[in-house]
Protein backbone atom coordinates (compact mmCIF):
# COMPACT_ATOMS: atom_id res chain seq x y z
CA UNK A 1 0.00 0.00 0.00
CA UNK A 2 1.59 3.39 -1.23
CA UNK A 3 -0.41 5.74 0.63
CA UNK A 4 -0.28 6.37 4.08
CA UNK A 5 -3.49 5.49 6.07
CA UNK A 6 -5.27 7.64 9.16
CA UNK A 7 -5.08 5.12 11.75
CA UNK A 8 -7.11 5.24 15.42
CA UNK A 9 -5.24 2.92 17.77
CA UNK A 10 -7.47 1.77 21.01
CA UNK A 11 -5.71 0.97 23.93
CA UNK A 12 -2.45 2.22 25.35
CA UNK A 13 -1.04 -0.91 26.93
CA UNK A 14 1.96 -2.71 25.88
CA UNK A 15 0.05 -4.05 22.36
CA UNK A 16 -1.39 -0.31 21.44
CA UNK A 17 2.46 1.38 22.22
CA UNK A 18 4.11 -0.77 19.99
CA UNK A 19 1.58 -1.40 17.30
CA UNK A 20 1.33 2.53 17.40
CA UNK A 21 4.91 2.61 16.83
CA UNK A 22 5.40 -0.31 13.84
CA UNK A 23 2.35 1.39 12.07
CA UNK A 24 4.15 5.11 12.41
CA UNK A 25 7.18 3.40 10.81
CA UNK A 26 5.78 2.29 8.33
CA UNK A 27 4.68 5.95 7.30
CA UNK A 28 1.04 6.14 8.49
CA UNK A 29 -0.40 8.76 10.32
CA UNK A 30 -1.12 7.07 14.03
CA UNK A 31 -3.02 8.24 16.83
CA UNK A 32 -3.75 6.58 20.03
CA UNK A 33 -6.52 6.21 22.25
CA UNK A 34 -6.72 5.78 25.74
CA UNK A 35 -9.84 5.36 27.98
CA UNK A 36 -8.70 6.33 31.64
CA UNK A 37 -7.48 9.99 31.83
CA UNK A 38 -3.87 9.56 32.33
CA UNK A 39 -2.41 6.51 30.60
CA UNK A 40 -0.88 4.03 33.33
CA UNK A 41 0.45 0.40 33.49
CA UNK A 42 -2.12 -2.07 35.10
CA UNK A 43 -0.62 -5.36 35.33
CA UNK A 44 1.85 -7.51 37.16
CA UNK A 45 5.37 -8.43 35.90
CA UNK A 46 5.69 -10.34 32.60
CA UNK A 47 8.40 -12.46 30.41
CA UNK A 48 9.62 -10.93 27.19
CA UNK A 49 10.48 -14.01 25.04
CA UNK A 50 13.37 -13.67 22.28
CA UNK A 51 11.05 -12.93 19.38
CA UNK A 52 9.33 -10.05 22.19
CA UNK A 53 12.75 -9.08 22.04
CA UNK A 54 13.25 -8.44 18.73
CA UNK A 55 10.35 -7.10 18.08
CA UNK A 56 11.49 -4.07 20.72
CA UNK A 57 14.32 -4.04 18.79
CA UNK A 58 12.74 -3.17 15.57
CA UNK A 59 11.15 0.02 17.10
CA UNK A 60 14.44 1.08 18.83
CA UNK A 61 13.12 0.37 22.28
CA UNK A 62 14.98 -2.63 23.28
CA UNK A 63 17.86 -0.52 25.13
CA UNK A 64 15.41 0.90 27.43
CA UNK A 65 13.52 -2.15 28.28
CA UNK A 66 17.30 -3.90 29.30
CA UNK A 67 18.06 -0.75 31.46
CA UNK A 68 15.14 -1.89 33.88
CA UNK A 69 14.34 -5.52 33.41
CA UNK A 70 16.28 -8.61 34.24
CA UNK A 71 18.08 -10.91 31.88
CA UNK A 72 16.20 -15.03 32.86
CA UNK A 73 18.09 -17.96 31.54
CA UNK A 74 15.37 -20.73 32.55
CA UNK A 75 12.54 -21.66 34.56
CA UNK A 76 12.65 -24.07 37.34
CA UNK A 77 10.25 -25.84 39.46
CA UNK A 78 9.83 -28.62 42.04
CA UNK A 79 6.74 -30.37 43.34
CA UNK A 80 5.67 -30.82 47.15
CA UNK A 81 5.89 -33.02 48.94
CA UNK A 82 8.29 -35.20 47.35
CA UNK A 83 10.65 -32.44 46.32
CA UNK A 84 10.76 -33.88 42.85
CA UNK A 85 12.24 -31.47 39.86
CA UNK A 86 9.28 -30.87 37.78
CA UNK A 87 11.15 -28.79 35.14
CA UNK A 88 14.78 -27.40 34.95
CA UNK A 89 14.99 -25.42 31.20
CA UNK A 90 17.46 -23.32 29.99
CA UNK A 91 17.42 -21.26 26.88
CA UNK A 92 20.59 -22.29 26.22
CA UNK A 93 19.07 -25.46 24.90
CA UNK A 94 18.45 -23.83 21.61
CA UNK A 95 21.77 -21.31 22.15
CA UNK A 96 23.98 -20.01 24.96
CA UNK A 97 23.58 -16.28 23.63
CA UNK A 98 19.55 -16.69 23.85
CA UNK A 99 17.94 -14.93 27.03
CA UNK A 100 14.51 -14.22 27.74
CA UNK A 101 13.72 -10.75 29.87
CA UNK A 102 11.25 -10.73 33.15
CA UNK A 103 10.09 -6.56 33.24
CA UNK A 104 7.71 -5.32 35.63
CA UNK A 105 4.17 -3.55 33.53
CA UNK A 106 5.54 -0.23 34.85
CA UNK A 107 9.24 -0.92 33.38
CA UNK A 108 7.89 -2.22 30.09
CA UNK A 109 5.01 0.84 29.60
CA UNK A 110 8.31 3.46 30.41
CA UNK A 111 9.69 1.82 27.64
CA UNK A 112 7.07 1.59 25.33
CA UNK A 113 5.66 5.16 26.17
CA UNK A 114 9.36 6.60 25.36
CA UNK A 115 9.02 5.37 21.94
CA UNK A 116 5.99 6.59 21.25
CA UNK A 117 6.73 10.26 22.63
CA UNK A 118 9.92 10.13 20.53
CA UNK A 119 8.00 9.77 17.50
CA UNK A 120 5.18 12.53 18.45
CA UNK A 121 2.35 10.04 18.17
CA UNK A 122 -0.49 12.01 19.59
CA UNK A 123 -2.36 10.47 21.99
CA UNK A 124 -6.34 11.12 23.02
CA UNK A 125 -6.80 9.91 26.56
CA UNK A 126 -10.36 9.60 28.82
CA UNK A 127 -11.86 7.96 25.63
CA UNK A 128 -13.72 4.65 25.97
CA UNK A 129 -14.17 3.53 22.65
CA UNK A 130 -17.80 1.05 22.35
CA UNK A 131 -18.20 0.93 19.00
CA UNK A 132 -17.84 2.22 15.64
CA UNK A 133 -19.94 4.40 13.06
CA UNK A 134 -19.82 4.90 9.46
CA UNK A 135 -18.74 9.17 8.39
CA UNK A 136 -20.06 10.65 5.67
CA UNK A 137 -16.80 9.03 3.35
CA UNK A 138 -18.22 5.38 4.99
CA UNK A 139 -14.58 5.99 7.44
CA UNK A 140 -14.95 4.24 10.51
CA UNK A 141 -15.89 7.05 13.19
CA UNK A 142 -14.81 5.90 16.98
CA UNK A 143 -17.88 5.73 19.34
CA UNK A 144 -16.79 6.86 22.77
CA UNK A 145 -19.11 5.45 25.80
CA UNK A 146 -20.53 8.53 26.55
CA UNK A 147 -22.10 8.81 22.60
CA UNK A 148 -19.18 11.31 20.80
CA UNK A 149 -18.26 10.74 17.66
CA UNK A 150 -14.35 10.81 17.00
CA UNK A 151 -12.76 11.51 13.74
CA UNK A 152 -12.87 9.21 11.46
CA UNK A 153 -10.05 6.89 10.57
CA UNK A 154 -8.79 4.67 7.95
CA UNK A 155 -8.46 1.84 9.77
CA UNK A 156 -8.87 1.27 13.90
CA UNK A 157 -7.07 -1.20 15.18
CA UNK A 158 -8.47 -2.71 18.62
CA UNK A 159 -5.42 -3.83 21.07
CA UNK A 160 -7.70 -2.91 24.45
CA UNK A 161 -7.47 -6.35 25.66
CA UNK A 162 -9.20 -8.79 27.03
CA UNK A 163 -12.41 -6.83 27.40
CA UNK A 164 -13.01 -5.73 24.47
CA UNK A 165 -16.07 -3.71 23.79
CA UNK A 166 -15.45 -4.12 19.37
CA UNK A 167 -14.95 -7.82 19.42
CA UNK A 168 -18.26 -8.32 17.73
CA UNK A 169 -17.13 -6.14 15.08
CA UNK A 170 -14.89 -8.90 13.88
CA UNK A 171 -17.34 -10.70 11.93
CA UNK A 172 -16.49 -14.40 13.67
CA UNK A 173 -17.68 -13.67 17.84
CA UNK A 174 -16.98 -15.70 19.99
CA UNK A 175 -17.70 -16.22 23.52
CA UNK A 176 -14.71 -15.98 26.15
CA UNK A 177 -14.25 -18.88 28.53
CA UNK A 178 -13.14 -18.21 31.73
CA UNK A 179 -10.82 -20.49 33.69
CA UNK A 180 -11.78 -21.55 37.31
CA UNK A 181 -8.19 -21.09 38.20
CA UNK A 182 -6.75 -17.53 37.99
CA UNK A 183 -3.82 -15.79 40.73
CA UNK A 184 -3.13 -13.25 43.07
CA UNK A 185 -0.16 -11.43 42.86
CA UNK A 186 2.19 -8.80 44.30
CA UNK A 187 5.26 -7.32 44.09
CA UNK A 188 7.63 -8.18 46.54
CA UNK A 189 11.92 -7.31 47.17
CA UNK A 190 14.38 -10.04 44.98
CA UNK A 191 16.79 -9.80 47.74
CA UNK A 192 17.79 -13.29 48.85
CA UNK A 193 15.89 -14.78 45.56
CA UNK A 194 18.04 -16.20 42.27
CA UNK A 195 18.05 -13.44 39.55
CA UNK A 196 17.86 -15.28 36.80
CA UNK A 197 14.88 -17.63 36.35
CA UNK A 198 11.58 -17.97 37.06
CA UNK A 199 10.91 -20.58 39.76
CA UNK A 200 7.97 -22.22 40.81
CA UNK A 201 6.79 -24.80 43.50
CA UNK A 202 3.38 -27.06 42.89
CA UNK A 203 1.51 -29.45 45.05
CA UNK A 204 -0.42 -31.38 42.90
CA UNK A 205 -2.01 -29.08 40.47
CA UNK A 206 -4.29 -27.16 42.75
CA UNK A 207 -1.41 -24.98 44.69
CA UNK A 208 1.20 -22.92 42.81
CA UNK A 209 3.47 -20.44 43.76
CA UNK A 210 6.21 -18.33 41.38
CA UNK A 211 8.72 -16.12 41.93
CA UNK A 212 9.79 -14.34 38.89
CA UNK A 213 12.17 -11.11 39.20
CA UNK A 214 11.95 -8.37 37.29
CA UNK A 215 14.65 -6.09 38.09
CA UNK A 216 13.41 -2.29 38.67
CA UNK A 217 11.13 0.12 38.02
CA UNK A 218 11.17 3.61 37.11
CA UNK A 219 12.41 5.73 39.96
CA UNK A 220 13.24 3.02 42.32
CA UNK A 221 16.54 0.97 41.99
CA UNK A 222 15.71 -1.45 44.36
CA UNK A 223 15.73 -4.93 42.57
CA UNK A 224 11.66 -6.10 42.55
CA UNK A 225 10.18 -10.03 41.98
CA UNK A 226 6.45 -10.67 40.64
CA UNK A 227 4.66 -12.90 43.31
CA UNK A 228 2.17 -14.92 42.42
CA UNK A 229 -0.76 -17.42 44.01
CA UNK A 230 -2.42 -19.51 41.79
CA UNK A 231 -6.22 -19.82 43.15
CA UNK A 232 -9.96 -19.95 42.13
CA UNK A 233 -11.58 -16.80 41.57
CA UNK A 234 -14.33 -18.00 43.33
CA UNK A 235 -12.26 -18.41 46.85
CA UNK A 236 -10.78 -14.85 46.58
CA UNK A 237 -13.38 -13.64 48.78
CA UNK A 238 -12.89 -16.37 51.19
CA UNK A 239 -8.72 -15.47 51.00
CA UNK A 240 -9.71 -11.87 51.48
CA UNK A 241 -12.05 -12.88 54.47
CA UNK A 242 -10.01 -15.38 56.10
CA UNK A 243 -6.76 -12.44 56.55
CA UNK A 244 -3.33 -13.12 55.58
CA UNK A 245 -1.98 -16.03 58.34
CA UNK A 246 -3.92 -18.54 56.96
CA UNK A 247 -2.66 -17.63 53.22
CA UNK A 248 1.17 -17.32 54.99
CA UNK A 249 0.90 -20.59 56.65
CA UNK A 250 0.28 -22.31 53.14
CA UNK A 251 2.59 -20.23 51.10
CA UNK A 252 5.45 -21.55 53.83
CA UNK A 253 4.12 -24.67 53.87
CA UNK A 254 4.79 -25.04 50.32
CA UNK A 255 8.25 -23.02 49.79
CA UNK A 256 9.48 -22.13 53.38
CA UNK A 257 13.01 -20.47 52.28
CA UNK A 258 10.55 -17.63 50.79
CA UNK A 259 9.94 -16.00 54.51
CA UNK A 260 11.68 -13.02 53.82
CA UNK A 261 10.00 -12.14 50.46
CA UNK A 262 6.28 -12.37 51.79
CA UNK A 263 7.45 -10.74 54.93
CA UNK A 264 5.87 -7.11 53.98
CA UNK A 265 2.72 -8.87 52.86
CA UNK A 266 0.41 -7.82 56.13
CA UNK A 267 -2.96 -7.82 54.41
CA UNK A 268 -4.58 -9.78 51.86
CA UNK A 269 -5.55 -6.41 50.15
CA UNK A 270 -2.23 -6.40 48.78
CA UNK A 271 -2.60 -9.16 46.83
CA UNK A 272 -3.83 -8.38 43.05
CA UNK A 273 -6.25 -10.74 41.85
CA UNK A 274 -5.97 -11.67 37.94
CA UNK A 275 -8.64 -13.74 36.39
CA UNK A 276 -7.71 -15.77 32.53
CA UNK A 277 -10.11 -16.92 29.93
CA UNK A 278 -9.56 -18.46 26.66
CA UNK A 279 -10.88 -16.63 23.77
CA UNK A 280 -9.68 -16.97 19.94
CA UNK A 281 -11.15 -14.76 16.99
CA UNK A 282 -11.69 -17.00 13.94
CA UNK A 283 -10.99 -13.97 12.31
CA UNK A 284 -9.05 -11.14 14.04
CA UNK A 285 -10.30 -8.12 11.80
CA UNK A 286 -13.78 -7.02 10.23
CA UNK A 287 -14.41 -4.25 7.86
CA UNK A 288 -11.94 -1.55 8.64
CA UNK A 289 -10.95 -3.24 11.75
CA UNK A 290 -8.23 -4.93 13.45
CA UNK A 291 -7.91 -6.96 16.46
CA UNK A 292 -4.49 -7.41 18.15
CA UNK A 293 -3.14 -8.95 21.59
CA UNK A 294 -5.78 -10.39 24.01
CA UNK A 295 -8.48 -8.68 21.83
CA UNK A 296 -7.76 -11.28 19.52
CA UNK A 297 -6.40 -14.19 21.66
CA UNK A 298 -6.10 -14.45 25.03
CA UNK A 299 -5.88 -17.16 27.27
CA UNK A 300 -4.20 -18.43 30.48
CA UNK A 301 0.20 -16.99 31.25
CA UNK A 302 1.57 -20.62 31.31
CA UNK A 303 3.95 -20.07 28.13
CA UNK A 304 4.86 -16.06 29.01
CA UNK A 305 3.93 -15.16 25.78
CA UNK A 306 1.36 -12.49 26.16
CA UNK A 307 2.89 -9.27 25.22
CA UNK A 308 5.10 -10.87 22.82
CA UNK A 309 2.43 -12.12 20.90
CA UNK A 310 0.86 -8.58 21.09
CA UNK A 311 3.87 -7.16 19.69
CA UNK A 312 4.40 -9.37 16.77
CA UNK A 313 0.56 -9.07 15.98
CA UNK A 314 1.52 -5.40 15.15
CA UNK A 315 4.57 -6.01 13.28
CA UNK A 316 2.81 -8.65 11.19
CA UNK A 317 -0.25 -6.35 11.01
CA UNK A 318 1.99 -3.49 9.68
CA UNK A 319 4.14 -5.43 7.21
CA UNK A 320 0.93 -6.76 5.97
CA UNK A 321 -0.46 -3.28 5.64
CA UNK A 322 2.96 -2.89 3.88
CA UNK A 323 2.74 -5.47 0.83
CA UNK A 324 -1.37 -5.18 0.03
CA UNK A 325 -2.97 -3.13 -2.72
CA UNK A 326 -6.22 -2.41 -0.46
CA UNK A 327 -6.97 -2.79 3.20
CA UNK A 328 -9.34 -5.83 2.53
CA UNK A 329 -6.01 -7.52 0.84
CA UNK A 330 -3.70 -6.28 3.90
CA UNK A 331 -6.19 -7.53 6.79
CA UNK A 332 -6.92 -11.17 5.16
CA UNK A 333 -2.77 -11.11 4.76
CA UNK A 334 -2.56 -10.13 8.47
CA UNK A 335 -4.67 -12.59 9.87
CA UNK A 336 -2.73 -15.66 7.30
CA UNK A 337 0.86 -14.18 8.82
CA UNK A 338 -0.47 -14.96 11.89
CA UNK A 339 -2.84 -17.54 12.21
CA UNK A 340 -0.73 -20.90 12.71
CA UNK A 341 1.37 -19.20 15.52
CA UNK A 342 -1.98 -17.93 17.66
CA UNK A 343 -3.29 -21.27 17.10
CA UNK A 344 -0.27 -23.10 17.89
CA UNK A 345 0.02 -21.31 21.41
CA UNK A 346 -3.53 -20.81 22.08
CA UNK A 347 -3.88 -24.99 21.94
CA UNK A 348 -0.48 -25.03 23.71
CA UNK A 349 -1.76 -22.86 26.23
CA UNK A 350 -5.47 -24.55 26.34
CA UNK A 351 -3.35 -27.87 26.93
CA UNK A 352 -1.01 -27.20 29.33
CA UNK A 353 -2.87 -25.48 31.79
CA UNK A 354 -4.60 -28.36 33.31
CA UNK A 355 -1.51 -29.38 34.25
CA UNK A 356 -0.64 -26.74 36.66
CA UNK A 357 -4.10 -25.15 37.82
CA UNK A 358 -6.82 -27.85 38.27
CA UNK A 359 -8.91 -29.68 40.80
CA UNK A 360 -7.87 -33.24 38.82
CA UNK A 361 -6.52 -35.55 41.26
CA UNK A 362 -4.20 -37.48 39.24
CA UNK A 363 -2.70 -35.05 36.51
CA UNK A 364 -0.49 -33.57 38.72
CA UNK A 365 0.95 -36.74 39.77
CA UNK A 366 1.72 -37.38 36.55
CA UNK A 367 3.02 -33.99 35.27
CA UNK A 368 5.52 -34.38 38.22
CA UNK A 369 6.40 -38.02 37.07
CA UNK A 370 7.16 -37.45 33.39
CA UNK A 371 8.23 -33.65 32.71
CA UNK A 372 11.62 -33.87 33.95
CA UNK A 373 12.42 -36.73 32.88
CA UNK A 374 10.68 -36.14 29.27
CA UNK A 375 13.05 -32.99 29.06
CA UNK A 376 16.25 -34.89 29.40
CA UNK A 377 16.00 -35.58 25.81
CA UNK A 378 18.01 -33.28 24.53
CA UNK A 379 15.89 -32.42 21.14
CA UNK A 380 12.69 -32.43 23.45
CA UNK A 381 14.16 -30.15 25.68
CA UNK A 382 15.09 -28.42 22.62
CA UNK A 383 11.70 -27.98 21.08
CA UNK A 384 10.28 -26.96 24.32
CA UNK A 385 12.50 -24.23 24.71
CA UNK A 386 11.74 -23.31 21.15
CA UNK A 387 8.33 -22.96 21.86
CA UNK A 388 8.20 -21.23 24.86
CA UNK A 389 11.13 -18.41 23.51
CA UNK A 390 8.79 -18.05 20.56
CA UNK A 391 11.16 -19.04 17.65
CA UNK A 392 9.36 -22.91 17.09
CA UNK A 393 6.89 -20.91 14.53
CA UNK A 394 5.55 -17.37 13.74
CA UNK A 395 7.70 -14.29 12.25
CA UNK A 396 10.93 -15.97 14.08
CA UNK A 397 10.48 -19.40 13.76
CA UNK A 398 13.82 -19.31 11.30
CA UNK A 399 15.76 -16.83 13.67
CA UNK A 400 19.14 -18.08 15.14
CA UNK A 401 21.07 -16.20 17.14
CA UNK A 402 23.32 -15.13 14.68
CA UNK A 403 20.83 -13.49 12.68
CA UNK A 404 19.40 -12.06 16.10
CA UNK A 405 22.69 -10.94 16.74
CA UNK A 406 22.57 -7.74 17.62
CA UNK A 407 19.46 -8.43 20.17
CA UNK A 408 21.93 -11.24 21.74
CA UNK A 409 24.63 -9.32 22.18
CA UNK A 410 22.83 -6.45 24.02
CA UNK A 411 21.03 -9.33 26.64
CA UNK A 412 24.13 -10.73 27.09
CA UNK A 413 25.76 -7.15 28.05
CA UNK A 414 23.58 -6.93 30.40
CA UNK A 415 23.49 -10.01 32.16
CA UNK A 416 27.06 -9.25 32.47
CA UNK A 417 26.08 -6.03 33.96
CA UNK A 418 23.93 -7.72 36.21
CA UNK A 419 26.45 -10.38 37.27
Amino acid sequence: MTDPLSIAVCGCGPAGLAAACFLHDAGHRVRLLERVPEPRPIGAGLMLQPAGLAALGRIGALDAALAYGQPIDGLYARSAPSGRVVFDLSYAAVDPALHGLAIHRAAIFHALWQAVAARRIPIESGVEIIALSAGTDDRPCPVTKDGRRLDAADLVVDATGSGSALRPLGGSPVRPRPYAYGAVWATVPAAGLRPDRLEQRFRSAREMIGLLPVGRVPGDDTPKAILFWSLKVADHPALLAAGIEPWRRRVLDLWPEIAPVIAGIADPAQLTLARYAQTTLRRPYGDRIAFIGDAAHSTSPQLGAGVTMAMLDGAALADALAGAATIPEALAAYAARRRRHVRFYQRMSALLTPAFQSDNRWIGGLRDLTFHPSTRLPWLKRRMMQTFAGLSIGPFAAATPASLAGVSDRISDRVLDVG
